[in-house]
């Protein structure tokens, strides 16, 4: 037995366990946070203390008490001096954005892509997070950890990115290709995490939103591919080899155009971004993402569909057919359709998400398969952050 692990794992846990309850309840103090997680108070102490050094939780104004005894500090999570970096990468752009703890936009920047080759790309993207890095560090704010999301499946247990037609990559080693370019562009050695695109940008409307964080979260993403990012039972839905929600290549029409997949019909081959600059009308393009709309709707149940992406910015006709197209099945079936919204963060949502991502990680200990980046080349890095 791994006593030493097992140790370990707890204490992240209770870790968590504090994170989540002072996220969703502000200004809880020590005493309340052992109170409602069933924790001593002493275990408590010892990880709000740590939690507080490493810059996760921060003391605000003493609460004045009307009865004896001291008064009670609340505590909140850190989002005015510590932040997170999250990258997209994109088919055809790099954006980067420093994010706070709250999900407040510190800093975005983007560039277009200077080449596909998968080491060009990383080395492309540490210097921009790198940059991005610097900016936080102006604005006195310490960064906390990395994240980045892929146009295509991305395999969380290896670190490997299976599938991504559209940079015509497979099998790729892209944790480590990730981990040797940050080392080398002297990033201070911090949690690095990687997941397919739609699936941060799902998690930027999951984990920034003030509502209920246990409702199902569906995020469709239009470009050059089609995805779909799903939050399902508080925990990203990836799939056995980070396959799930690759709704581009779900086949709508047997034996149709070919795709960049290899396979014939795909969803991407009527709606992605190249069949749409070869259309004049946008509208069956609409009817077609209507009906994956529907599909997800009767597969997963949300109650909201929320879509991004440069084709949903470019084409908002598509957008307004789809949204039709599902009224017609909810009728024909008499039922009332979810609600179909833009996203929140717009162009920036993946990126926003892959930020979100390091915290996503962080609250949900047992949820994590595997690190996304292997251990960091030894580096010399001066004044790097203290964190997990």
């Amino acid at each position: 037995m791994k006593t030493t692990g097992d140790q370990q794992l707890v204490k992240r846990i209770n870790r968590s366990v504090l994170l989540r309850l002072v996220r969703t309840n502000p200004g809880l103090s020590r005493a309340q946070l052992a109170s409602r997680s069933g924790l001593t108070k002493s275990t408590v102490s010892l990880l709000v203390r740590e939690l507080i050094t490493e810059g996760w939780l921060c003391e605000t104004q003493v609460t004045a008490t009307h009865g004896l005894g001291r008064p009670s500090t609340p505590l909140h999570l850190n989002d005015r001096s510590r932040g997170l970096i999250g990258v997209e990468v994109a088919v055809e752009a790099l954006r980067v954005v420093g994010v706070s703890l709250a999900g407040q936009v510190l800093c975005a920047t983007e560039e277009p892509l200077k080449s596909t080759k998968p080491a060009d790309v990383c080395r492309q993207a540490a210097r921009l997070i790198t940059r991005t890095h610097g900016k936080l560090h102006t604005r006195g704010v310490a960064l906390l950890g990395v994240g980045l999301g892929l146009p295509g499946a991305f395999d969380e247990a290896t670190g490997v990115l299976r599938f991504a037609p559209n940079l015509g990559w497979r099998n790729v080693d892209f944790a480590r290709h990730m981990a040797q370019a940050l080392a080398r562009a002297g990033l201070p050695d911090v949690p690095v995490h990687v997941q397919n695109e739609a699936d941060t940008a799902a998690l930027s409307e999951y984990e920034f939103s003030d509502g209920d964080r246990r409702q199902t979260v569906i995020f469709v993403t239009c470009g050059a591919g089609v995805g779909a990012g799903i939050v399902l039972n508080d925990r990203l839905f990836a799939g056995a080899q980070g396959m799930a929600g690759e709704i581009g290549h779900s086949i709508l029409q047997i034996d149709g155009p070919l795709c960049s997949c290899g396979r014939k019909g795909c969803a991407e081959t009527f709606l992605g971004a190249r069949a749409l600059a070869k259309s004049a009308d946008p509208t069956p393009a609409g009817h077609y993402l209507g009906v994956l709309l529907q599909n997800l709707w009767t597969t997963f149940n949300p109650d909201t569909l929320i879509l991004g992406g440069p084709s949903c910015d470019n084409y908002p006709a598509m957008v307004q057919t789809a949204q039709q197209t599902l009224q017609r099945y909810a009728a024909a079936a008499g039922m009332t359709a979810p609600r179909v919204r833009l996203a929140r963060y717009g162009m920036l949502a993946s990126a926003v998400g892959a930020a979100a991502l390091v915290l996503h990680h962080e609250l949900r200990p047992l949820h994590s398969r595997a690190p996304a980046a292997p251990p960091r080349p030894e580096v010399p890095v001066a004044n790097a952050p203290a964190v997990w």
